[in-house]
């Protein structure tokens, strides 16, 4: 769905974190400007080479949470001018964008609208032609079929009064004015986000909950029960305030790296099958890799990378420096002294009724509440490290299960990194236990 006439449009889609940036601009003009770019700006770079454009300007919609931007990067390889809002408080140098502040580029304008909710700086960016609306980039305001939670830099409550007026500003632009969100499905910016890159503010009207809430429905939806927080949350804020950060150093190989936590990106079933002892095991080629990461490595230990190829093993490190982790002590090749042995259905209901084992359920609470297995403690994946270190794992083996198996095996990796006994159920989980035939009687919403 692109805006009828604009001149140069391009959407990126980071799919491992669920957000969106903008390419905008005149092709006639040659110029261009770029919204919200995460830290990998090549992919910015390369489009406006093959469009002909030069960009101008980088533009923010607001201070991000979750992933490191590009605007340093842009500002001193390319010496880009950067423009956010003036309440973000930015210690970089930059242009504050007001509301109503218009950025003209050739015959499309940028205009800024200042739609707190998420945040106190937030801003949408209208493109407009011909001096009519016919897009707006709604940043973590308005998503497809959700709105931005609010409760991420001030109270809650606070938040979310600011957002229902901006969601009102943004309704008036009319029905045909297409949106285009700076999240999708994957990220923790919201609760309900559709994997859809785009919408129209009509189609929201008819669809979304947030937009068609009376103001007390609206305050009861946001502030309730929200996903976790972006893992390393404050860490990112300040990273994107200030001062620029400039590009990563080159991974290089290394044979050792003494007190490094390792990361071994492999896929879980190769990683079962032997692996190094102690090594964490987040595969790269899983959906949200950079925040899963995030969430179960230690704070304040360097990572050294374990992949199998030199290829793998950069497209990690560009993930991990998404998601603000710069530490990488670099990446050698996968040991394989170590099998864990997976956990089959039948041996877990097996084991599980002789109460050999304690069996840890790894889903996040809303997902529990649809059902579960009974005897099973609920303890989310990314909280297993603490756990282990409260002695909270230190009775029985431990089973972790999953909805599929991809977060039970990470959470058992971890548990193992740390000298607990864990076993993962891989290859099925809960979605299997719903589709079959087993004694485990039903449990919770199943």
């Amino acid at each position: 769905m692109v805006p009828s006439r604009i001149v140069l449009f391009r959407q990126f889609v980071d799919d491992d974190l669920g957000c969106g940036s903008y390419l905008v601009g005149d092709e006639r003009a040659g110029v261009a400007a770029l919204v919200d770019p995460g830290y990998a700006i090549e992919r910015y770079l390369d489009a406006c080479a093959g469009a002909g454009v030069r960009p101008v300007v980088v533009v923010e919609t607001h201070t991000h949470a979750d992933h490191v931007s590009g605007h340093g990067r842009l500002a001193l390889e390319h010496g880009l001018p950067v423009r956010v809002h003036e309440a973000a408080g930015a210690t970089f140098p930059q242009e504050p964008l007001r509301d109503g502040d218009e950025i003209v580029l050739g015959e499309v304008v940028l205009r800024v609208v200042h739609t707190p909710g998420h945040r106190p700086e937030h801003c949408a960016i209208e493109v407009l032609e011909d001096g009519e609306p016919k897009a707006v980039l709604t940043g973590d305001s308005l998503f497809v079929g959700d709105a931005a939670r609010p409760d991420l830099a001030v109270d809650a409550e606070e938040g979310a009064e600011d957002l229902f007026r901006s969601l009102q500003r943004l309704v008036g632009l009319g029905d045909a004015v297409a949106v285009y969100p700076g999240h999708m499905a994957g990220s923790l910016c919201g609760a309900h986000l559709s994997p859809e890159p785009s919408t129209t503010i009509g189609r929201e009207l008819e669809q979304n909950a947030a937009l068609v809430a009376t103001h007390e429905e609206f305050m009861c939806r946001s502030t309730g029960p929200q996903p976790p927080r972006p893992p390393n949350m404050e860490a990112i804020v300040e990273l994107n305030r200030g001062p620029f950060m400039g590009a990563p150093p080159p991974l290089v190989h290394v044979d050792d790296a003494p007190g490094a936590v390792v990361l071994d990106v492999r896929d879980a079933e190769v990683f079962a099958r032997g692996h190094r002892r102690g090594a964490v095991n987040v595969p790269v080629d899983g959906a949200s890799f950079g925040t899963k990461a995030a969430f179960v490595l230690p704070p304040s230990r360097p990572i050294l990378l374990e992949a199998e190829s030199e290829e793998q093993a950069e497209r990690a490190a560009a993930r991990l420096h998404a998601v603000g982790l710069f530490d990488l002590a670099g990446r050698r090749e996968p040991g394989d002294d170590e099998p864990t042995e997976p956990v089959t259905m039948d041996e877990l209901e097996r084991r599980l009724a002789a109460g050999e084992i304690q069996l840890v359920d790894v889903r996040e609470t809303s997902e529990r509440d649809e059902g579960f297995i009974p005897g099973s403690t609920h303890l989310p994946y990314r909280n297993v490290r603490a756990a282990a270190a409260n002695g909270l794992c230190d009775e029985l083996p431990i089973v972790t299960i999953c909805e599929s198996g991809a977060r039970a095996a990470i959470a058992a990796s971890v548990l193992r990194s740390v000298g607990v006994d864990a076993r993962p159920v891989l290859g099925g989980g809960i979605a299997t236990w719903r589709g079959e035939t087993y004694s485990f009687r039903r449990c919770g919403g199943s």
